[in-house]
């Protein structure tokens, strides 16, 4: 829905992923100093232990009950990706020398490490969009629980669609912690890890927007709106996991589900006399200037902030926005049904 994975799915993460070939890393300069680290484990003056091998290729750092557990080892980086690195930022002053601007390594721009860290801004703004989503959801329970007043029979919400919700914000913080993960260190496991979380959180925003937009109450026609998209989005997943993780086929599926929500939220937004409807209004509009910068891709400023960093900072404050509304519905729709009761 309207958070992150609404904007940033449709935009950004359900499909921008690493290419095979970019600019950068089809570089003859480039190739060679990669082709030379993996064989000498050195970039100029800085050599690599990891990156040392014995006659028969085995590497020397021996036995693996010798070596670091892998919870200490997380963030020493292995010999490619420290080749890698080096020789595109080797590459990269070069090519500012030259007055050559910077170009993508392996589908992505040149990012300064921080300490373990591979996108240390990115990181950060996607921490702090879990803490937001965190807070929404806390602030969410305690006002269905605390607040506002409960049904005296079994003590449950008026709300109609509290669990719904409670399961989109443990979505959402799911997605928002792989995307930090991700971007700590992007490898095979952490990239699968986002991509289906995030998909998996589009695929439920979807869902809930038609069953909030439609007002659909009883549990066996939420049922019938729900298995088909969510028998789809199942199998995408398991698709991406375990078949191909095609970008292109990615980015078409989640194009079509965040429009189709924006558009569910948008005409609601339009017909419905709901009191906070110019927040869903704000969202929605706010949302897609934001996936501009996802258009409108860029290099790091200083190696560090990107079109896709600054993207994260946009949904921080539509985050807030987002669950403000979800409790703005949920005190609307108790005080509707407490009126009705009288």
């Amino acid at each position: 829905m309207m958070d992150r994975r609404l904007l940033l799915l449709v935009a950004s993460l359900c499909f921008v992923g690493s290419v095979s070939a970019s600019a950068g890393d089809a570089d003859p300069l480039y190739k060679s100093c990669l082709d030379e680290c993996q064989s000498t484990g050195c970039v100029g003056e800085n050599c690599f232990h990891h990156c040392r091998f014995s006659s028969d290729g085995a590497p020397l750092e021996g036995p693996w009950y010798m070596q670091e557990p892998l919870y200490l080892r997380w963030k020493r980086w292995d010999c490619e990706s420290d080749c890698r690195y080096n020789c595109m930022m080797r590459r990269e002053k070069e090519r500012e020398a030259l007055g050559l601007g910077p170009v993508k390594y392996h589908g992505k721009w040149p990012f300064l490490r921080v300490l373990a860290l591979q996108e240390p801004v990115s990181v950060a703004l996607s921490a702090l969009n879990l803490i937001m989503h965190f807070h929404g959801w806390l602030s969410f329970f305690i006002l269905l629980y605390y607040k506002l007043p409960l049904r005296p029979q079994r003590r449950r919400t008026y709300y109609e669609f509290t669990g719904l919700w409670h399961i989109y914000g443990i979505l959402a913080m799911n997605s928002w912690f792989w995307s930090t993960v991700f971007h700590c260190r992007d490898v095979d496991l952490t990239e699968k890890l986002d991509y289906s979380s995030a998909v998996a959180l589009l695929g439920y925003s979807l869902i809930l927007a038609v069953l909030r937009t439609f007002n659909v109450r009883e549990e066996a026609r939420r049922v019938m709106f729900a298995a088909p998209l969510l028998a789809f989005v199942t199998t995408h997943i398991l698709f991406l996991n375990f078949y191909n993780l095609d970008y292109g086929w990615n980015m078409t599926v989640c194009v079509l589900m965040g429009i189709a929500q924006l558009l569910l939220w948008a005409v609601w937004a339009g017909v419905t006399h709901h009191p906070s409807r110019w927040k869903l209004w704000v969202v929605v509009f706010a949302g897609g200037l934001a996936m501009l910068l996802e258009i409108y891709d860029f290099p790091p400023y200083k190696g560090f902030v990107d079109a896709h960093a600054l993207w994260h900072a946009t949904t921080i404050p539509l985050t807030y926005l987002w669950w403000s509304f979800i409790r703005d519905d949920a005190e609307f729709r108790t005080l509707t049904l407490l009126k009705k009761a009288k």
